[in-house]
């Protein structure tokens, strides 16, 4: 990878993801420190994942206005300044559930703007070759999971025994030292739309591209029921380990850290995966391991057992989060980078808040492995209805149209040049 800026880049969000790993761990046992209500804890989870619902769209349009390696490392630098506030709240033992749920949703729109701005940035850095970017997002894919799955998790949950406000505080300093690395970026050029055009019309032509679009709508319904699969496990994940499998706080980390260990080894196979079975039957097939991965965690005798199958539904995730991005990277055209993303993104996310409570309210109702099984279940689903929506001949299609569109951007948005856009 020669491209000025990668390494850069790679280590910025290496960093960032380590801390990220930290708090990933914290915050849920932070969480079970004030409360052990399971629909109190689905507070919190969903709480993260609103700004997708309310401002997905939005996001990109404005990420498509902005000028992207500022909008990242602003964003970072705001978020090292948030985290500030729960860590001093924890210090003078004031930290409250609305006070959790609060930061996660600002951290959760700050990832917004963050991710979606990265997302359109790499292609802008590395040109649109999937083979380049399929490797660029293996590294990155590999060094975040690496980070945030492998090392914080059990970082996050040491930190949190030396004290409370210990991890939020790690978090903040990673967020800081990848602004700083952001910022030093190279600037790349890119198509701008007509500043007069509204932000809602913006929106709706990003929208409307992905819906239009059978490949593009399949890459982003999958992971949008995925995300109600995994937020559902998610939130009663701490409550599962502890009652179920007897999982000490140290250990939940590790338990953790057995799924990042998967999500390595899915990003490094990913490329090989996609050239041998093709990029869609690969896309299919790993995300029946993942359901059938949750459904041998709702199975699991004993943590090892439930260590394994995490790991697995890691791989499949880390394999489908290389192979997904580096298409859509591939395929749409740079003015509707950020838009598109982020439409892809909402519909992702819009699912999880729905996840989050229906997770709570069926460990409440029946028994806690309950969201296990229904998450599998509406995974495995999905899995056959969308196969044929992201087919390997939907994908080369796709990949020989955006080749023979690969031209100046005079010729891929001669609207916006008559405007004086570009």
């Amino acid at each position: 990878m020669t491209a000025p800026g990668f390494g850069r880049l790679w280590t910025a969000q290496t960093i960032s993801s380590l801390g990220d790993g930290v708090t990933h761990a914290a915050l849920p046992l932070l969480a079970l420190t004030l409360t052990r209500d399971p629909m109190t804890l689905a507070v919190v989870t969903a709480a993260g994942t609103l700004p997708w619902l309310l401002f997905g769209v939005l996001g990109g349009a404005l990420v498509d206005r902005w000028d992207r390696r500022r909008t990242m490392w602003v964003t970072d630098a705001a978020r090292a300044g948030l985290l500030l506030i729960p860590a001093a709240a924890a210090a003078f033992d004031v930290l409250s559930v609305p006070l959790l749920a609060a930061v996660a949703f600002l951290l959760s729109l700050g990832g917004l703007l963050f991710d979606t701005a990265a997302t359109a940035y790499l292609p802008d850095l590395l040109g649109r070759d999937q083979a380049l970017l399929e490797r660029a997002n293996s590294r990155l894919r590999g060094a975040q999971t690496a980070a945030s799955g492998f090392a914080g998790p059990p970082a996050g949950s040491a930190l949190l025994a030396l004290g409370r406000s210990v991890p939020l505080l790690a978090d903040a300093v990673s967020f800081a030292v990848s602004a700083f690395l952001v910022r030093s970026l190279p600037a790349t050029s890119r198509p701008v739309p007509r500043a007069r055009e509204s932000l809602l019309r913006q929106a709706r032509a990003g929208a409307s591209h992905v819906f239009r679009d059978r490949l593009l709508l399949g890459l982003a319904l999958r992971p949008a029921v995925g995300n109600i699969a995994f937020v559902a496990m998610e939130t009663v994940l701490a409550l599962y380990a502890h009652d179920r499998l007897g999982i000490s706080t140290f250990g939940f980390g590790l338990l953790l850290t057995a799924e990042a260990v998967g999500g390595l080894l899915g990003a490094g196979i990913a490329s090989r995966l996609g050239r041998r079975l093709g990029t869609g039957t690969a896309l299919t097939c790993t995300a029946a391991v993942e359901g059938l991965a949750i459904l041998g965690l709702a199975v699991a005798p004993n943590p090892y057992v439930a260590g394994l199958a995490l790991a697995v539904c890691g791989a499949g995730m880390g394999a489908t989060m290389v192979l997904a991005p580096s298409l859509r990277q591939a395929i749409v055209p740079a003015h509707l980078m950020g838009r598109v993303t982020s439409t892809s993104r909402m519909l992702a996310m819009c699912a999880a808040p729905f996840g989050a409570f229906l997770g709570g309210w069926l460990a409440s109702a029946f028994d806690v492995r309950t969201p296990f099984f229904v998450g599998a279940g509406l995974l495995l689903t999905m899995t056959a209805v969308t196969a044929t929506m992201t087919s390997n001949r939907r994908v080369e299609a796709a990949l020989r149209a955006a080749a023979e569109a690969d031209v100046p951007v005079s010729a891929v948005a001669p609207d916006l040049v008559e405007q004086g856009a570009v």
